[in-house]
């Protein structure tokens, strides 16, 4: 089975990829690129993820998934949340919205954060169900490890004692929020196909 996936963050495929099984291969949305973008408004992860997929699903006919993701700080309220890519600015780049997380954060103890995931799963444009993935850790004062994106440099995850940039793209894929939704996903959708 094919099943396709919307995003264009190549960081995101390739972990979706990784974690996929020899019977649901997951494969990017073609065309994706040239179609106009889904505003993102919602305000949870659920709803963002909700909107992207039946967004993209309406230009294709099977099962398709969005995904929307990102770090919830707890002396930051949940920031950056659902603007974890554009804390920083609308085009920040994964360095700058690192820096302004660690220059948010110079003044507080308090450094536990959570990662999240969600998934909404669609076919032929109606949606099917949402899968959750959440893993705990803190945030460094310092980077560490150059594997990953995003925030992983600075999410430390204790079990592992090591921040998710030190980890094997493998590895990664069998603790974090996103190898957790995708799972979830993946094993509904064995089920369903049975």
């Amino acid at each position: 089975m094919k099943l396709y996936c919307a995003t264009t963050n190549p960081g995101k495929l390739r972990e979706f990829q990784l974690a996929a099984s020899k019977a649901i291969e997951i494969e990017p949305l073609p065309g994706l690129e040239l179609m106009s973008p889904c505003e993102e408004t919602g305000a949870t992860f659920e709803e963002n993820a909700i909107q992207k997929a039946l967004h993209y699903s309406a230009s294709y006919n099977g099962y398709l998934f969005a995904e929307d993701s990102g770090l919830e700080v707890q002396a930051l309220g949940g920031a950056p949340g659902v603007y974890s890519a554009r804390f920083a600015g609308p085009w920040a780049t994964d360095d700058q919205n690192n820096r302004l997380l660690l220059d948010s954060l110079a003044h507080t103890d308090n450094r536990n954060a959570r990662y999240v995931c969600v998934i909404a799963l669609t076919h032929t444009s109606k949606l099917l169900r949402t899968f959750r993935g959440e893993v705990q850790g803190s945030i460094l004062k310092s980077a560490r490890g150059s594997a990953g994106f995003g925030y992983d440099p600075l999410f430390y995850f204790a079990p592992l004692d090591c921040t998710f940039a030190e980890l094997s793209q493998e590895r990664k894929q069998t603790v974090s929020h996103r190898g957790q939704a995708l799972n979830a996903m993946l094993a509904y959708l064995r089920e369903a196909l049975l």
